[in-house]
């Protein structure tokens, strides 16, 4: 078996829909009896999974190697950045972290990482027929290029042709793709087949006068006009819609209280798929009422979120509706929350001590290094309204 021929999919900026066509990308040729693979070298997002062997990576590339019918593989992300705060983000290395870096120290020593992008890339490349490259944010970041690892410095790297896709969405794709083409070193420009008019809504037939000036402006195909999907899929990070869902829509209603460094909020997914379940996401007691169900989500900081619950006074809110009778769930950090005392003499979730909400008798102390592993769990014993989620898993 040759190598794998590369193909990347950038975007004109975040949220250009890069995550969808890859794993489109993905399916279509793994249908056709290739051996595909996703790769993303640099993911930063706070909803991550575990692979099987106790690893860290970004759900967008899990979601695409399902896509292929395979495992995922840590080596498909081999970092991933987990922001803690503005500034400051934890850096994962294949698939293990390696302590938090403020955003000046990470770009001073991120071209450093590119000799393990590589690595892991060219053993993926040494298995398969296709690997399909996902980019991050915007190629033509002009004050990042120098450094990059994840766009066109990754294209150079491996040789790879590039697809760039503009969000028609919001309105200004033709302004989106022509000043991302001009903006591009010659040498990126090169590396450039076509252009991808993403989440068209409408007759096609009145978009198409103006591709044909467009092909002409920035030299390069429109190769494919994309219609808009309303897909349920894994969010991968805090730009997610549902996170501004504050109204329930069912029978039972259940608030996520909306942490400010919330993490994996994709766990509860599951539950607005249940008939006549609603989910929304909560920020201030007026908005929290009375819930059927709180939930406490995980959190990348939870340290500093269980003084945000103390601060914001929703913490006292949900004690009182436990007193009430009201469930309250927590999920890993959100579980942690429930407790008594949290202690971190690492400085691995925040530093000191802070106080949880004292709903269980338990306290936490974070040691030095975080186990990860896969685990299954089947729901019994509910009752009530909540019966019907007996035996999902």
């Amino acid at each position: 078996m040759g190598r794998a021929k590369p193909i990347m999919i950038q975007g004109t900026m975040s949220n250009a829909g890069k995550s969808l066509l890859a794993a489109g990308l993905c399916r279509v040729l793994s249908q056709d009896g290739l051996r595909v693979t996703p790769f993303k070298s640099q993911n930063m997002a706070l909803n991550s999974g575990v692979t099987a062997d106790g690893l860290e990576m970004g759900r967008a590339q899990i979601m695409q190697a399902e896509a292929c019918g395979i495992a995922p593989d840590v080596r498909m992300n081999p970092i991933l950045l987990k922001p803690e705060s503005d500034h400051r983000s934890q850096l994962i290395v294949a698939g293990k972290a390696q302590g938090a870096f403020a955003a000046r120290d990470y770009f001073a020593r991120k071209k450093a990482l590119m000799p393990q992008i590589l690595e892991a890339f060219d053993s993926l490349a040494e298995e398969n027929d296709v690997i399909v490259i996902e980019g991050a944010g915007s190629p033509v970041e002009i004050n990042l290029a120098e450094n990059d690892i994840v766009n066109m410095g990754l294209a150079r790297a491996v040789s790879s042709p590039v697809l760039l896709a503009g969000d028609i969405n919001p309105g200004g794709v033709f302004a989106q793709l022509y000043g991302t083409v001009a903006l591009l070193a010659p040498e990126d420009r090169a590396l450039l087949r076509g252009l991808v008019v993403n989440k068209f809504r409408g007759d096609v037939e009145i978009l198409r006068p103006g591709l044909a000036p467009l092909e002409k402006m920035c030299g390069v195909p429109v190769v494919g006009v994309v219609p808009y999907l309303t897909l349920d899929l894994d969010d991968e990070d805090s730009l997610a819609p549902r996170l501004s869902a504050r109204e329930a829509r069912g029978v039972i209603d259940v608030a996520v209280v909306r942490l400010p460094h919330l993490s994996n909020f994709t766990d509860f997914d599951p539950l607005s798929r249940v008939p006549g379940v609603g989910v929304r996401y909560v920020s201030s007691t007026t908005d929290l009422g009375r819930p059927d169900l709180v939930v406490l989500p995980g959190s990348k900081t939870t340290l500093d979120d269980a003084r945000w619950l103390a601060a914001s006074g929703i913490g006292a809110c949900v004690r009182a509706l436990s007193g009430a009778g009201t469930p309250v769930l927590g999920i890993c950090g959100g579980f942690q929350l429930l407790g008594d005392e949290l202690s971190d003499p690492h400085g691995r979730e925040g530093a000191g001590t802070a106080r949880g909400l004292g709903l269980i008798p338990a306290s936490t102390v974070f040691k030095e290094e975080k186990r990860l592993a896969q685990s299954e769990l089947r729901i019994t014993g509910a009752q009530g309204a909540f019966s019907v989620w007996n035996g999902m898993t």
